[in-house]
């Protein structure tokens, strides 16, 4: 399932537009499947910021470590402490209790939406039309 009201990039990052110039960004529910069960996340530090690319944390599944890359530019102003304890939040619910970070977008970011892939545009690359 790939929500309609989300932007997506193709390193599979999704993000929603809380408002006020914040975004919360987490990794799509593809992502999860590719990765399998996940162990442990790397959050970065409230406070942190960070460019559109630049990675930020990391995915630790029984598979692999993955980066995760901020798919736009600005300032963590929360992370999801429930991750800590409990990664497994992400392959559960990818889109919902799994979310990763919030961002408030630098100026020029918030323009940057726009540029992020829609939902058909995601679902075409992951080929889940």
């Amino acid at each position: 399932m790939i929500p309609d009201d989300l932007r997506y990039t193709e390193a599979h990052e999704w993000v929603r537009e809380l408002g006020d110039g914040v975004v919360r960004i987490g990794i799509t529910d593809h992502a999860q499947e590719q990765l399998g069960d996940v162990v442990f996340v790397q959050l970065p530090a409230v406070g942190a910021r960070f460019a559109a690319g630049d990675a930020f944390g990391e995915v630790e599944s029984t598979k692999s470590v993955s980066d995760i890359y901020a798919p736009l530019s600005g300032e963590v102003v929360a992370v999801n402490e429930a991750l800590e304890s409990s990664p497994e939040l992400i392959n559960s619910g990818a889109y919902d209790a799994g979310w990763i970070v919030e961002l408030r977008l630098s100026d020029d970011a918030s323009a940057q939406v726009g540029d992020l892939l829609d939902a058909a545009a995601y679902r075409e690359l992951t080929d889940q039309s």
